[in-house]
């Protein structure tokens, strides 16, 4: 019989993912998270300004963690979308008090958009080895 071989992460705490895809999706001892966001569990943004979406957006994603029974230290590598790179020093504040040494790699782009007018999104690779 075929077994998949991916498992999906929801969590009631975030809200589900726009369109055909997940917010969190586990692979062997890989777990993948993207389209984290600045909204709170009902689907409405958090915050005006870019540091306060990514305190909700990295907030969901502690939450996806939580399920998988991980935690911040588990990430091993983080991406940043940023509708304007003038926002990445107030981000990077926050973003601070999520992550501790050893940091994961990270990439940080600027993008055109971001859905519902958003300034800030993530994603995150996380490793656990049971």
């Amino acid at each position: 019989m075929y077994r998949s071989f991916k498992q999906e992460i929801v969590s009631d705490a975030v809200p589900p993912a726009a369109g055909p895809s997940s917010s969190g999706c586990r692979a062997g001892d890989f777990y993948y998270y993207s389209g984290l966001l600045g909204l709170k569990p009902d689907g409405t943004t958090y915050g005006a300004s870019a540091a306060e979406q990514a305190w909700q957006a990295l907030g969901n994603l502690l939450q996806l963690l939580a399920v998988g029974n991980l935690d911040a230290s588990h990430v091993v590598k983080t991406t940043v979308f940023l509708t304007d790179l003038a926002d990445l020093a107030a981000v990077d504040e926050v973003y601070a008090q999520f992550f501790t040494p050893p940091l994961p790699t990270r990439s940080t782009v600027q993008v055109a958009a971001l859905p519902m007018d958003l300034k800030v999104g993530f994603e995150a690779v996380a490793w656990y080895h049971m």
